[in-house]
C-alpha cells in the first residue's frame, strides 16, 4: 500500500539536510581541505544514498558559500582569503550590534530575568559558553566550533531579532570555515582562541549593552589579528 502523499519528499529533504550537515562538519574539521574536489557520485557512494539528495545538499552548501560548483565536473571546497574574513567580521559585527539594539533602545523589552523559562535558557547558554571556553583553553578547535555555534544561536534566540538570528548563524559558519583553513596551520592553539563566552552572556543577562558591545568588538579584533598574524598580513 503506498505511503502518505509527500513521504518521499520528506525523506529526501531529511537526507539532504543530514548530508549537508555532515559535509559542513567535514569542512569545519579540516577533513575536506580548501580546493578539494569531489563529485555527486563520490559523495552518494560514500554515504550509501541516491544522487538526488546529495546534489541538493551540495547546491545548498554552494549557496551558503562553503562550496564552489565546477561546471560539468563536480564541486570543490571554497578557499577564503584574509580579505574575505575581514568582510565577514564587519558583517558579523553589524548583525550582532543590530540584534542588541532591542536592549539598548528599551531594556524592558528583553527577556524577563524572572521568568523561569528564561532562567533555564540562560543557564543552558552559559553552560555552552563554559564548554566553549574549556575547549578554547585546551586548543581543541573541533569541540570549540560545535559549542560556539550552538552558544551563539541560543544567545541570538534569547536576546536578538529572530529575523537576524539565522543570518548570523550562517555568517558564523562561514567565518569558522574561513578561519579553520588558517588555524589548522598552528600545531598548538592553547591560549590563541577567544574565550569570553560567559562574560558576554552575563553582560547581556544584566542588560549591560555597552559591556556586551565591548566584548564583541574585542572578540572581532582578536579574531582578525590572529588570522592576519598566521597569514603574515
Amino acid at each position: 500500500m503506498p505511503g502518505p502523499s509527500g513521504t518521499g519528499a520528506v525523506t529526501r529533504s531529511t537526507l539532504r539536510r543530514q548530508i549537508a550537515d555532515a559535509l559542513r562538519d567535514e569542512v569545519l574539521a579540516g577533513r575536506l581541505q580548501p580546493g578539494q574536489e569531489f563529485t555527486v557520485k563520490e559523495i552518494a557512494e560514500q554515504y550509501g544514498v541516491s544522487a538526488t539528495p546529495v546534489r541538493e545538499a551540495l547546491v545548498d552548501l554552494s549557496a551558503q558559500g562553503l562550496l564552489d560548483a565546477d561546471h560539468h565536473r563536480g564541486f570543490h571546497v571554497h578557499e577564503y582569503s584574509v580579505d574575505d574574513f575581514r568582510g565577514m567580521i564587519a558583517a558579523r559585527g553589524l548583525v550582532t550590534d543590530g540584534m542588541f539594539l532591542v536592549l539598548a533602545d528599551d531594556p524592558q523589552r528583553g527577556p524577563d530575568p524572572d521568568d523561569p523559562r528564561i532562567v533555564v535558557a540562560l543557564a543552558g547558554v552559559r553552560r555552552r559558553g563554559e564548554e566553549a571556553q574549556r575547549a578554547a583553553a585546551a586548543g581543541d578547535l573541533t569541540v570549540l566550533i560545535g559549542y560556539d555555534l550552538r552558544y551563539w544561536r541560543e544567545l541570538a534566540a534569547l536576546f536578538g531579532n529572530p529575523y537576524l538570528s539565522d543570518f548570523l548563524h550562517r555568517l558564523r559558519v562561514q567565518s569558522w570555515v574561513c578561519t579553520v583553513q588558517h588555524l589548522r596551520r598552528l600545531r598548538d592553539l592553547r591560549g590563541e582562541l577567544w574565550s569570553g563566552h560567559t562574560e558576554l552572556v552575563d553582560a547581556l543577562a544584566r542588560r549591560d549593552v555597552p559591556a556586551a558591545r565591548s566584548l564583541v568588538d574585542a572578540y572581532n579584533a582578536h579574531s582578525l589579528a590572529l588570522i592576519e598574524r598566521i597569514t603574515g598580513r
